[in-house]
């Protein structure tokens, strides 16, 4: 079962969404703030990161089962 992992921290205005559980990953750097995280094993994309998001007024924390979508 794999989840979606929605976390904004307010105080560092960072937004995360992730694929599944955490894993040893790294960002590549898509330009105005937007990240991509990578698998460091497999180079798959398992989530992504976005800074300076406080004008978009986005939620603290969410948490979405995908399987119930299939």
């Amino acid at each position: 079962m794999t989840k979606l992992h929605i976390h904004y921290d307010a105080q560092g205005d960072f937004l995360e969404v992730r694929f599944g559980k955490p894993k040893p990953s790294y960002f590549k750097d898509l330009g105005k703030d937007t990240f991509e995280r990578r698998d460091e094993e497999t180079n798959k994309l398992i989530g992504y990161a976005f800074f300076n998001v406080k004008k978009r007024k986005i939620p603290q924390d969410i948490e979405v089962d995908l399987s119930a979508m299939a």
